[in-house]
């Protein structure tokens, strides 16, 4: 193919066996490193499928974000009054009694939407588990 290609021409500074017997030669030793790239990015391909990543991968990056959609799905279903109970006490921190300060409600309202949003959002979120 080299020769009737034109990428091995005839010089004329070796006989014409010597020549055609080299541009096999080359054309041999070529196809024989190709295939030893080939076989060994393989080879490479095929070793690293096998090994884990030590590294935090993108499997947890995936299951960290499925775990926050899901309880954002699960606080968005909560009442308005639960879902800022669980926010104030567990997102700023604060106390119950805090807590019902910012609502305008007693404290004794706070502890229950706080204990009824904590009970929905366990059997929610322990559904999604399953």
């Amino acid at each position: 193919m080299r020769i009737l290609s034109g990428r091995a021409r005839f010089a004329g500074r070796s006989s014409l066996k010597t020549w055609l017997f080299g541009v096999i030669r080359y054309a041999a030793m070529e196809e024989m490193r190709r295939r030893a790239l080939w076989s060994a990015r393989s080879v490479d391909v095929a070793r690293a499928i096998d090994v884990a990543d030590p590294a935090d991968g993108a499997q947890r990056m995936v299951e960290q974000a499925e775990q926050r959609a899901a309880l954002r799905l699960a606080l968005e279903s909560l009442s308005p009054r639960q879902r800022e109970s669980l926010q104030l006490v567990f997102y700023h921190g604060m106390t119950i009694e805090e807590a019902a300060g910012v609502m305008q409600i007693s404290t004794g309202a706070a502890r229950t939407h706080y204990d009824r949003g904590k009970k929905t959002l366990a059997k929610r979120l322990s559904r999604k588990d399953r």
